[in-house]
């Protein structure tokens, strides 16, 4: 049976989420953990996903064992283990080491829309994904990947653009991401056309 999605955001069973913010049609996977994380519309996590500090865009596509934001230790001090920053856990002290980790917080990782992140990927801590791009599967990415480049290996690297330079720079000007349900449903058959008519098309229109 399909499972249909609506406005309202589907949580797949066993999931720990701690300050979200999930847009319409969006769908979280079976046993995945969020935290300080913003899910924009029609984008989706398959199942065992981490994700900590991260702001995706729409219709981004996240497969299974995905790992984005993994938050740092504190590598300059003598240990890097928790007991120097959650100090209550360990009942060394009343207070954790806020300045340590709301610093660790805001190290925001970037999902543009329509990017697909492949199966058991890194994104390390403050990371921008371009629109459209896509990471293949297994890679560890260390460094900002441009939109619509395809990018693979560890650490990943560029190895293609998935349009021309002057395709991209129209689909970042009409920005069909951004159109309503409605549009998007009466305009459904134009996604299947080759992408320079699409381009074409929807460039001139300017909506």
């Amino acid at each position: 049976m399909i499972k249909r999605l609506s406005t309202e955001p589907c949580i797949h069973e066993n999931c720990k989420l701690q300050n979200v913010e999930l847009g319409e049609y969006t769908e979280v996977g079976m046993y995945n953990v969020f935290e300080n994380i913003k899910l924009d519309d029609f984008s989706y996590t398959d199942q065992f996903c981490t994700l900590q500090n991260v702001e995706i865009g729409k219709f981004s596509n996240i497969a299974s064992m995905v790992r984005i934001g993994p938050t740092d230790h504190p590598m300059d001090r003598p240990t890097m283990h928790h007991f120097t920053y959650r100090r209550r856990k360990y009942d060394l002290a009343e207070t954790d080491d806020d300045v340590f980790l709301e610093w660790r917080a805001k190290q925001i990782a970037y999902i543009g829309h329509d990017t697909w992140i492949g199966h058991g990927v890194i994104i390390m801590p403050g990371v921008k994904i371009g629109n459209g791009a896509v990471v293949g599967s297994g890679a560890v990415v260390t460094k900002d990947v441009a939109a619509y480049t395809i990018v693979v290996g560890v650490p990943a690297k560029p190895i293609k653009q998935r349009f021309a330079e002057d395709t991209v720079r129209k689909l970042e000007v009409i920005k069909w991401w951004d159109w309503s349900y409605e549009i998007l449903k009466e305009r459904l058959d134009d996604f299947y056309l080759p992408i320079n008519e699409f381009t074409d098309k929807y460039y001139k229109v300017g909506v």
